[in-house]
């Protein structure tokens, strides 16, 4: 069992690598309905798979009640796409972070995240690495490096986002993680739900089932942080409170 102070004393990986990769160009999209997808299958449980974070900001509230009183007149404005505002510093104090807990076939177990800079890496364990901590959405967000070249060495990942600065945030975004992976089509699971206090959500679990590697959407917010997922999930970690 390890704490997120060891983690701290420790570190994780090195600073300054970058990372490029291509795109298939379409995506699929994990839902309620069909919440699995067997990245083996499409030939994608190998290589470097990355996970983005991304998001925007919902329309005001008031926006929405002058929509909807001007739909009483005019019906159909209710099938237009409603307009997202910028996300800018002066009009929002919101920061997600993307992180992952993992744990690796030897038992080994810990986070990554960009809270305390625990930014992983990616050619020893745990074999990802965090780059960037966008603060306010920005086109190119957040993104997780998974080398799944050591896939063999990795028994579950358990990608989150929170919310860093303790107010609830789910509320005003539209946010969406994008798992790009070596082969096939992108898979994105958006995160959409009005979850007014949330603090956090479990997004998507990447796990070995049988002799296949599935990522399965999970989509599960919780009002608390870190410790309180790795409880949903049985990580059995220590927590500590740390700060970016």
């Amino acid at each position: 069992m390890v704490s997120l102070w060891e983690h701290l004393r420790t570190g994780g990986g090195t600073r300054g690598q970058s990372f490029d990769m291509l795109g298939s160009g379409h995506s699929t999209e994990l839902t309620k309905r069909n919440p699995t997808l067997s990245l083996t299958k499409q030939g994608a449980a190998a290589g470097t798979m990355r996970v983005n974070l991304s998001w925007q900001m919902r329309t005001p509230d008031l926006n929405e009640r002058q929509r909807r009183r001007g739909s009483l007149r005019h019906p159909l404005q209710l099938l237009k796409p409603e307009p997202i505002s910028g996300h800018t510093q002066g009009m929002v104090n919101v920061d997600l972070d993307l992180a992952c807990m993992y744990e690796l076939a030897d038992g080994t177990k810990g986070v990554v995240q960009p809270l305390g800079e625990l930014l992983g890496s990616m050619n020893e364990p745990p074999y990802i690495k965090l780059t960037g901590d966008d603060r306010f959405g920005s086109g190119s967000g957040e993104t997780l490096y998974i080398n799944l070249d050591h896939a063999d060495k990795i028994k579950r990942l358990l990608v989150f986002v929170y919310v860093y600065d303790s107010t609830p945030a789910f509320e005003r975004t539209n946010a969406v993680v994008t798992l790009v992976p070596s082969n096939g089509p992108q898979i994105e699971v958006r995160l959409t739900e009005r979850a007014p206090e949330a603090r956090s959500v479990a997004v998507m679990l990447i796990e070995h089932e049988k002799d296949e590697l599935v990522v399965r959407r999970e989509v599960r917010y919780v009002y608390g942080y870190q410790a309180d997922l790795d409880r949903l999930y049985g990580w059995g970690m220590t927590w500590g409170r740390g700060y970016k």
